[in-house]
């Protein structure tokens, strides 16, 4: 019988729709024994034990690595629960003949809504401001609005299409840069597309979501940061280290930057230490983004599904990361 071992923690306590698929299609489902490993705290010979008595993993925050992905001949799939997929070295999987997909349909809406609250918890200072009712203060500091402000999104995928028309309905101006523009797509969700120096000087609010690569890795350092707009707000919902956070807290306290809302981090989990903790412009969250009841459930389903169809011969267009492999795939080697 095959197996699936299943990482992300939130995922176990959901014995529905996602375990019913694997079950059905034949599957054994395993769950890790070593408590770290979901956070992606185990090394390379923990993630080797866990993984190596599996066929596929609906994979969350550990890493497949070169020298994982080498001691581990029988595994066929792994199925990241977001769109995300920076833990895994593709190439790695590439060569050795494993697929790796994603969940591209089902946590955009829950991403968008998360940076909207940030934007909120940052512009009404809500964070701030409850802390000061509950010590017995009664603040009278103006807050920031959204209404008629421009909104700049750097990454206009699903994630940020769904951002920007949420935004637009707030009568927000929305203005966006991708790396591969769609113009109708741009239109459709209410955005327009700008060059990467617009989108710096003219966004109030400027909302990170692009993936982590080569190209992304540190892109919004002090250089950048200084040709941000005076008093804007920066929102990151993608990857930690996509921005540098040392720089980051130099762009809060002696400007341009007004405050950050931010759910990512360069280390998960942060050393509670972190400068940019003590500064309250800042609104924090544990990289919770993608992950509410409703996309989790609809997260764990599609990986499941993915899983199931590629067992049964059937490819998840759309889906699949390493494309190339499809040729001559096949679930038995």
């Amino acid at each position: 019988m095959p197996s699936v071992l299943v990482t992300p923690e939130a995922i176990r306590e959901l014995d529905g729709p996602y375990a019913r698929a694997l079950r059905a299609a034949g599957f054994e489902i395993v769950y890790p024994r070593n408590p770290l490993f979901a956070r992606g705290l185990c090394d390379e010979r923990e993630t080797i034990e866990e993984l190596s008595v599996v066929d596929a993993s609906i994979a969350g925050a550990e890493t497949y690595s070169a020298g994982v992905l080498d001691r581990l001949p029988g595994l066929r799939v792994i199925a990241r629960c977001g769109v995300g997929y920076d833990q895994v070295d593709v190439a790695a999987a590439t060569a050795r003949g494993v697929l790796l997909t994603i969940t591209p349909t089902t946590n955009k809406e829950a991403v968008a809504e998360l940076a909207l609250a940030l934007m909120f918890g940052v512009s009404k200072s809500l964070v701030r401001n409850d802390r000061a009712v509950r010590a017995g203060h009664w603040p009278r500091k103006l807050l920031l609005p959204l209404r008629g402000r421009v909104l700049g999104i750097f990454g206009l995928g699903r994630i940020g299409c769904s951002l920007a028309s949420r935004a637009a309905a707030l009568g927000m101006r929305v203005i966006a840069t991708e790396s591969r523009p769609n113009p109708d797509a741009a239109g459709q969700c209410g955005a327009e597309l700008v060059d990467f120096d617009t989108l710096l000087k003219s966004s109030d609010y400027l909302s990170i979501h692009c993936p982590l690569n080569d190209q992304t890795r540190g892109l919004f350092d002090r250089k950048v940061f200084a040709r941000m707009k005076p008093g804007s707000v920066l929102i990151n919902t993608s990857r930690g280290r996509v921005l540098v956070e040392a720089d980051l807290l130099a762009a809060l306290t002696d400007g341009p930057l007004a405050g950050a809302g931010l759910d990512v981090f360069e280390q998960e989990p942060p050393d509670p230490a972190n400068p940019l903790f003590q500064l309250d412009n800042v609104v924090l969250s544990p990289h919770l983004a993608g992950t509410d009841e409703t996309s989790l459930e609809g997260m764990a389903l599609e990986a499941a599904q993915c899983i199931v169809q590629l067992y049964q011969g059937t490819w998840p267009t759309g889906a699949v990361i390493n494309e190339q492999l499809r040729p001559a795939w096949r679930w038995s080697r």
